[in-house]
């Protein structure tokens, strides 16, 4: 693809003739809500900055969950990388990579319903032993004593 090609297809996608390091936006509907948008003078590298915040902080919530055994942590990184998805053409990759991922996950649960139920809850038991020992045995105050703090 030259780089006329490129440069028009940004023009089309929103983009000015720079990429950002956001990456491309993905291609919409002329006279859609996110054209009208894209259109308006400095909307369209704010919503870009805003569609990207409010899938990394989806994201962030998925790999928080991630110490939580079962498939707890795939929907919230299912949601940011769809919300990613809708502005950006690097993060629909990814984000057809983790659905298939998903489903699997969910398949497994309906195939194994008691093992992956005994799973989940023993690790939000162990979780709640976890946090209940730093409380008791004031492991906070040892670390930091320990350290020097």
């Amino acid at each position: 693809m030259s780089s006329v090609d490129r440069d028009a297809t940004r023009r089309e996608a929103g983009s000015s003739n720079r990429s950002d390091a956001l990456g491309a936006a993905t291609p919409v509907e002329k006279g859609s809500r996110r054209d009208r948008i894209r259109s308006k003078p400095g909307m369209g590298p704010a919503w870009r900055v805003g569609v990207f915040l409010a899938g990394l902080l989806c994201i962030v919530l998925g790999f928080a969950l991630a110490v939580l055994p079962g498939p707890l942590t795939i929907p919230p990184v299912l949601l940011g990388l769809w919300i990613w998805s809708t502005e950006f053409d690097w993060a629909h990759r990814f984000f057809l990579t983790f659905k298939e991922k998903g489903k699997a996950a969910w398949a497994h649960a309906k195939r194994h319903p008691v093992s992956s139920t005994l799973i989940t809850v023993g690790g939000l038991a162990a979780a709640a032993a976890a946090i209940w020992a730093v409380g008791h045995f004031h492991l906070v105050d040892r670390l930091k004593s320990l350290v020097g703090l």
